[in-house]
């Protein structure tokens, strides 16, 4: 497909209502078309892989033109100068997990970024950091259990930040290796419980959160 027939069927889809809908979610692009992340999904399968397309469709700053980029570039040929340049357009919670999700948990770099990008001072390249933790312990199944551990100082570092989506971030993070299995479940719990001995509100609400899903029945079900 080429841009302008994507622009086209952008505007055909456009839903005024859904963009009054993504609001209420913390979904605040300055510009969008409304259109819903199964539709995009579609559009993509359509499209399959293409780097030039994806790079034109990321530079025109739409929510949903960003989003499809992501989905249609090739994580073997992303390099760390173009997540670098990406991040920073990061300007709310769904372009920053979106991205994550769809390439660059995928590149080489993925451990590279998390701890690089969980140190920064800017709030959504922060949570890019943390969603990269979360995600990788997910998506990367033969990791062995040291890839994630590694991440627990950082982990506790980020809990007593107060901004909505770091936090959130990183709860999920130590949410997610927790998950992965028992032994792990384990040592989340302990720098959990570790994390609510802090004095800070926000880690608190991170660690009692974290205990209350990683102790939950169903998980250790599933872990046992």
């Amino acid at each position: 497909m080429l841009l302008e027939e994507i622009l086209r069927e952008f505007k055909s889809l456009s839903d005024p209502k859904s963009v009054e809908g993504m609001a209420r979610f913390g979904i605040t692009p300055s510009k969008t078309f409304g259109i819903r992340i199964p539709v995009l999904r579609k559009i993509a399968k359509k499209i399959k892989k293409d780097r030039e397309l994806a790079h034109e469709l990321w530079r025109l700053g739409f929510r949903e033109t960003m989003i499809l980029a992501s989905m249609i570039d090739d994580p073997k040929q992303v390099t760390e100068e173009q997540m670098n340049s990406w991040v920073k357009d990061f300007d709310y919670w769904e372009i920053c997990d979106q991205t994550i999700m769809n390439l660059f948990e995928k590149t080489e770099f993925a451990y590279k970024k998390a701890f690089e990008w969980s140190s920064s001072d800017e709030e959504f390249i922060k949570r890019a950091g943390y969603v990269m933790i979360a995600r990788l312990a997910v998506s990367d199944k033969e990791a062995e259990n040291k890839s994630f551990t590694q991440f627990f100082p950082i982990i506790a570092k980020g809990a007593t930040d107060s901004r909505e989506m770091v936090k959130k971030g990183v709860n999920w993070a130590l949410r997610q290796i927790g998950k992965r299995n028992l032994n792990l479940n384990k040592e989340a719990i302990k720098v959990a419980k570790s994390i609510f001995q802090q004095d800070s509100n926000d880690a608190k609400w991170v660690a009692k959160d974290a205990i209350k899903e990683l102790e939950s029945e169903s998980i250790q079900k599933r872990l046992n």
